[in-house]
């Protein structure tokens, strides 16, 4: 009776953790496990290939346990204890000690080999990619992408939003301007650190059209949760549409609220930290807004790119995440609405 109800919490947390690995493994935007690209399927084949081994072992180990209280319970039938065991007895103990410590030892070889030409495969890949190329800064806490190009009027800037062609192999060249930060899209590749003084390269390629979250996964500070980006892949018509578009300077206000905003924006302290291009603004203290109307998100991906949002976050970006370096904006509110609609103009 005593094994039994020994028993009954083991089995209980055997089939919560069952339940959690089935949930953990469920697709979405922010997947290690659910890769669409060649760098982040090496990662993923890697990751199986422990899970299914370690999901062995437990078993093995639960079934060990099992049977040891089983024999428990029998052994505490008898009316003394056994001080010398029988030798075959202690035969078959040790020779179940010596094979478990070898099954052991191969598995942590094959773990260190497969994580070894995993890691090698990667590296050697690199240095045959060729086509886009990128350059990531992180800031406290946003990131800063800019296009490089050998040609200087195709070469822009943007942030916390990444456009990229499918099937293409895209380089990043990793910097940072502070702190150390980690720059990591689950469904299309690994973590890289980007250092200060240093420059880190990594690559990855989406084989198929959809948007995916990047997060850093190095804690750089408060807002270190809400320091995030999108990778949008597209079929490469779509993706040179972009670039051309965003290889333009900015749009022209045309209505007299645009024209407004654009006289509120180089009137105040907006044009000491942002940068627009086509204007006198050139700071790069802050996000460069120069088409921050086609981004999809806003303060590196915390918020949707909405009208109300925008509003909200110039009047007084504190309240959405503190400690950000963008102060809070004493505007009235016809020169707020004139500079939301001059932003959302930047398309």
């Amino acid at each position: 009776m005593r094994a039994r109800e020994t028993a009954r919490p083991i089995v209980r947390c055997v089939l919560a953790l069952g339940v959690s690995l089935c949930v953990s493994s469920c697709g979405g935007i922010h997947n290690a496990i659910n890769p669409a690209g060649p760098q982040a399927g090496n990662i993923s084949d890697l990751w199986w290939l422990m899970f299914w081994v370690c999901t062995i072992v437990f078993v093995l180990v639960m079934i060990a346990l099992l049977i040891g209280l089983k024999k428990s319970k029998r052994e505490e039938e008898l009316t003394a204890p056994v001080l010398d065991p029988p030798e075959d007895s202690e035969h078959r103990r040790r020779t179940v000690v010596i094979a478990a410590l070898s099954i052991t030892i191969v598995i942590l070889f094959v773990f260190t080999v497969a994580s070894f030409l995993t890691g090698r495969s990667l590296s050697a890949e690199l240095a045959a990619k060729g086509g886009l190329t990128i350059e990531i800064t992180g800031y406290q806490w946003w990131w800063e992408v800019r296009y490089l190009d050998v040609d200087a009027s195709n070469i822009f800037t943007t942030a916390n939003e990444i456009h990229i062609p499918v099937g293409v192999p895209v380089t990043f060249t990793l910097r940072a301007n502070d702190v150390i930060h980690s720059f990591w899209v689950p469904n299309l590749s690994g973590k890289k650190d980007l250092i200060p003084g240093k420059i880190n390269t990594i690559w990855l390629q989406a084989d198929k059209p959809g948007v995916y979250r990047g997060q850093c996964a190095e804690y750089c500070g408060l807002q270190h949760a809400r320091m995030a980006l999108w990778v949008v892949a597209e079929p490469q018509e779509q993706f040179n549409a972009w670039r051309e578009n965003q290889t333009r300077t900015s749009v022209t206000p045309t209505t007299d609220s645009q024209k407004l905003g654009q006289q509120v924006f180089m009137s105040t302290t907006c044009v000491m930290c942002h940068a627009i291009s086509g204007t006198p603004a050139g700071s790069n203290i802050g996000p460069n807004l120069t088409h921050v109307g086609s981004r999809q998100m806003i303060a590196a991906a915390s918020l949707t790119n909405t009208r109300e949002h925008l509003r909200e976050w110039i009047k007084d970006s504190q309240q959405f995440k503190p400690g950000n370096r963008m102060p809070a904006n004493n505007l009235g509110e016809d020169q707020l609405q004139a500079l939301v609609d001059y932003l959302q103009s930047l398309k």
